[in-house]
């Protein structure tokens, strides 16, 4: 399994990263570290020197296992379920923007988190499902040779697939062999009665793999038992990355080293 950290482009800003301001000097530092991939979080890649960006990544030789896409929906509010079509169909075509970006940077996965949106109370659940799918399936077929994969969110995020059975329902009816899913153990913590029955129930769905403690702090910071979910992962065949996506406390150089640290006392 490939040992990964989540890293900002320029344009893009989320509280869950440990490195989100010069992007030259955090995928040095996550070299550095003896991390052996990076994750990508891209509000718009339209907005970022594509170029520039290979050429950092190459310069390092860090692969690039998946592109993180929420801040479309936190930053500009973009979203597959938002009532108003002309909405919709930006969301749809920020993320096929992003799986054009994904074939330059080796044919990541595109993460579905947060751009799914959230539905509104006076919303139609059903009408949003519907929604959703749809432009999943519109993602999807625009290039099949890419995998999106969609990640189950906590209650506290959105009120739309919270746990993992109910992401594998929703998989199953967009039904495009290149729709994965994402687990995210922070989320997992809050949602899932049991995290390892859990994962071996959608086994076969699993694409990509985010690992942030109880507290959302660096792997081995809070309570979750990362070795039991590690060797459950191993279990099941899974050999995608390990992709830390966690605040930067007590401050990012330190939640880098104390993932890798981590990383390495489970046997990465």
């Amino acid at each position: 399994m490939k040992k990964s950290i989540v890293v900002s482009t320029p344009d893009a800003e989320f509280s869950a990263l440990a490195f989100k301001e010069d992007f030259k000097d955090s995928i040095k530092k996550v070299a550095d570290l003896g991390f052996n991939a990076v994750e990508l979080a891209v509000r718009d890649p339209k907005s970022i020197n594509i170029d520039e960006t290979k050429a950092i990544l190459a310069n390092y030789a860090l692969p690039v296992p998946a592109i993180g896409t929420g801040q479309a929906f936190g930053e500009e509010g973009l979203s597959f379920t938002d009532p108003d079509p002309d909405i919709r169909a930006q969301a749809v075509q920020r993320i096929k923007d992003q799986m054009d970006f994904s074939k330059e940077v080796g044919k990541a996965q595109v993460i579905i988190g947060l751009i799914r949106g959230i539905v509104e109370d006076d919303a139609d659940l059903d009408e949003a499902e519907e929604n959703f799918i749809k432009a999943m399936q519109e993602c999807a077929d625009y290039d099949p040779d890419i995998v999106l994969t969609v990640e189950p969110i906590n209650r506290y995020e959105t009120n739309l697939y919270n746990d993992l059975l109910s992401m594998k329902e929703v998989i199953d009816k967009i039904d495009r062999p290149n729709v994965k899913m994402l687990i995210d153990t922070f989320h997992m913590n809050i949602e899932e009665p049991d995290m390892i029955e859990s994962i071996l129930k959608v086994q076969d769905y699993i694409s990509h793999v985010h690992v942030a403690d109880s507290n959302r702090w660096a792997p081995g910071c809070g309570h979750i038992d990362f070795a039991k979910i590690i060797a459950t992962l191993e279990e099941i065949g899974y050999d995608g990355a390990i992709s830390a996506e966690i605040l930067p406390e007590p401050d990012p150089d330190e939640s880098a080293r104390l993932t890798i640290n981590c990383y390495k006392k489970l046997g990465l």
